[in-house]
């Protein structure tokens, strides 16, 4: 399994499913294991969880530093 891949995968999906977010930060690991069919262990799965956090939180503050742009006369 490509790890990165799936994370990308999963940060997408995450992402556009409001429900699917809300789940995610309630319960990431059990949400991870459902997203993927299996069931790993913990600590596996809180490494692809932890990738997935990261992953949006650097497209949130991206989004927040493109829409600061516009403060300054940037596009």
């Amino acid at each position: 399994m490509d790890i990165k891949k799936k994370i990308e995968e999963l940060v997408e999906k995450i992402k556009n499913d409001k429900t699917l977010l809300s789940k995610f930060q309630k319960d990431p690991i059990t949400t991870v294991e459902g997203l993927l069919g299996v069931d790993l262990p913990n600590d596996q799965v809180e490494k692809i969880v932890e990738g997935i956090k990261a992953k949006i939180n650097l497209d949130k503050i991206g989004d927040a530093l493109g829409s600061l742009g516009g403060l300054f006369g940037k596009k």
